[in-house]
């Protein structure tokens, strides 16, 4: 497999002390999980490999891109999803609204941005749902279990194509039946091309080896594999 993505002694500081690290660590073009409890720093670490925190001290290249002398590239070559208060959707707003606000972001200030109806849903959805049903476009968003939520979101960070996808707390999801549909669409992701790098409490090798996905495995304080 590439390296897609390199850490050495990376950490992030403020006055009142560590964020997280030295951290130091690779990761290749399939599933990388990075582990730790809450407040050990992991959406933070996410969030310096994607190019939207700038780290304290260490070095870092993510896509053969130096960070942060080249975070602007990396912040349009990655795509981020599952992180509170970044991607997170408004409950009052249709799937549809939604997406049609995800297109209108990506578009050019002057393009005509049309309605969405359920057959672009299902082409934006799709590959990112996989066998789990499809909401309509008129399905407002407090409708949608923590699963379609969670890979709703996921489908709005593809729709820009990024190179590199970052995930934030797999255990946002609660449920074993939950988390196991989770980590199987993620592996679809990677599967189908794209990199990712998610953020979870503790490791599920024994739902991953039956799901038959085998992922780079981090921990925040020791790198295991």
């Amino acid at each position: 497999m590439q390296t897609t993505l390199v850490a050495d002694d990376l950490t992030v500081s403020h006055k009142r002390g560590a964020v997280y690290g030295p951290v130091s660590f690779r990761a290749d073009d399939g599933l990388t999980v990075i582990c730790g409890p809450a407040g050990s720093g992991r959406t933070s670490l996410l969030l310096t490999l994607a190019g939207r925190m700038k780290p304290s001290t260490g070095t870092l290249s993510v896509l053969g891109e130096e960070l942060p002398r080249h975070a602007r590239r990396i912040q349009r070559s990655t795509g981020v999803s599952g992180f509170h208060g970044i991607d997170t959707l408004e409950d009052s707003v249709s799937v549809g609204a939604a997406i049609r606000e995800r297109h209108a972001w990506l578009a050019p200030w002057w393009a005509f941005i049309r309605a969405v109806d359920d057959a672009e849903v299902a082409r934006v959805c799709g590959p990112i749902f996989g066998d789990i049903p499809i909401p309509a476009a008129s399905t407002m968003i407090w409708d949608l279990d923590e699963v379609g939520m969670v890979l709703l979101r996921a489908s709005l960070a593809m729709m820009s194509r990024p190179r590199m996808l970052f995930f934030d707390q797999v255990e946002q999801v609660h449920s074993a039946d939950a988390r196991r549909q989770l980590w199987d669409r993620l592996g679809a992701i990677v599967a189908a091309g794209t990199p990712v790098v998610a953020s979870a409490i503790a490791p599920d090798f024994e739902m991953w080896a039956d799901l038959g996905i085998s992922p780079s495995v981090q921990y925040m304080n020791q790198e295991i594999r």
